[in-house]
């Protein structure tokens, strides 16, 4: 699997789906689906996504398309750009025009609601007898396709594919790191979402720093219990897939997870909130499945249930954070 030489397919034309696009473009022949013909042909003939990065010029070799199958069977390597609500879906449609043993590269950071199952565990299941991987770490569209200094992790447990798509998805201010731990990244990828929700809603609430550094502290801990319950290696939730994330995510303004959070520490209702955004806040949709996977393991995830009560269960933000305030008091390695 030479890099210079393959095909690489991402599907999903979402702000990352079409950042990793126009990094790949450096390294292989790189097409990219779009559900909609219109946004194909705006990619094409302007060398914009103007849905999900406007004022960005993407590749001018870039190709992108809406047929599906055309993009799937000349495809040596599948991104798997889709959020987690829809991904089971895609998966199924892909898997259909998927030569064997191309490997599948998942970026949903998110759980699928009904069965509570990671993206690779999805993909395993429509696409069995592919090598599947996980792009990840702390890494907001608009810096990496601005050309900003960033690093990133392929999680794979096999180490010559790893090594490759390590190449692939490098460039010069993107430098990518190898992990052989698919569970542990892919955790941590889920939770700092539901995090990065509880650290927006003390930001909007007029919260400073201390509050922040707590939540953002406390919830890696989080993290880190569920993620080793679940078979995680503890290192990588230092790591970038991890702290990194978590860091990136609760800090900037970028973030969908943490937007959502601000704006219901200032009042607005999950609804009006969901209603207006064009992209998917993953942490509201995963929240529920990463509290009953606590529940199950028997994880005590105190912030996560927090956020679960406010997005779903119609808690004010100042109650959840009261709530938070309320619980006894426990030594920090509890």
């Amino acid at each position: 699997m030479a890099s210079t030489r393959i095909e690489v397919g991402v599907i999903g034309a979402g702000s990352w789906g079409t950042t990793v696009a126009a990094m790949t473009c450096a390294n292989a022949s790189t097409r990219l689906w779009a559900r909609r013909e219109a946004m194909a042909s705006e990619i094409n003939d302007a060398h914009t996504n103007s849905d999900y990065l406007p004022s960005f010029t993407l590749p001018a070799e870039l190709e992108a398309t809406s047929d599906l199958e055309w993009i799937v069977r000349r495809s040596d390597v599948i991104v798997m750009a889709v959020p987690s609500h829809g991904y089971r879906e895609v998966a199924r449609l892909v898997a259909e025009h998927l030569r064997p043993w191309v490997p599948v590269v998942t970026l949903a950071k998110g759980l699928e609601r009904d069965t509570r199952l990671r993206m690779s565990q999805v993909t395993e299941e429509e696409m069995p007898g592919h090598p599947i991987a996980v792009l990840t770490g702390p890494n907001l569209a608009k810096e990496i396709i601005s050309g900003q200094p960033a690093a990133s992790v392929v999680a794979i447990d096999d180490r010559r594919i790893a090594e490759e798509l390590q190449r692939l998805f490098a460039c010069p201010s993107l430098r990518v790191y190898t992990n052989p731990d698919v569970v542990g990244c892919e955790v941590a990828g889920v939770v700092k979402n539901v995090i990065a929700i509880a650290s927006g809603m003390a930001q909007g609430m007029g919260f400073g720093d201390n509050t922040r550094a707590t939540l953002i502290t406390r919830g890696l801990a989080e993290m880190t219990r569920l993620g080793e319950k679940l078979g995680g290696d503890p290192a990588t939730f230092a790591g970038l897939a991890g702290m990194g994330d978590l860091i990136a995510t609760c800090a900037s303004t970028q973030s969908r997870n943490n937007t959502v959070g601000r704006r219901l520490g200032e009042g607005e209702s999950i609804d009006e909130i969901v209603s207006s955004m064009n992209m998917v806040a993953e942490g509201v949709k995963s929240c529920p499945s990463v509290l009953e996977l606590a529940a199950e393991y028997r994880v005590e995830m105190p912030i996560t249930e927090q956020v679960v009560a406010v997005c779903h269960e119609g808690r004010s933000a100042e109650a959840a954070l009261a709530a938070l305030m309320d619980r006894n008091a426990t030594s920090e390695h509890h």
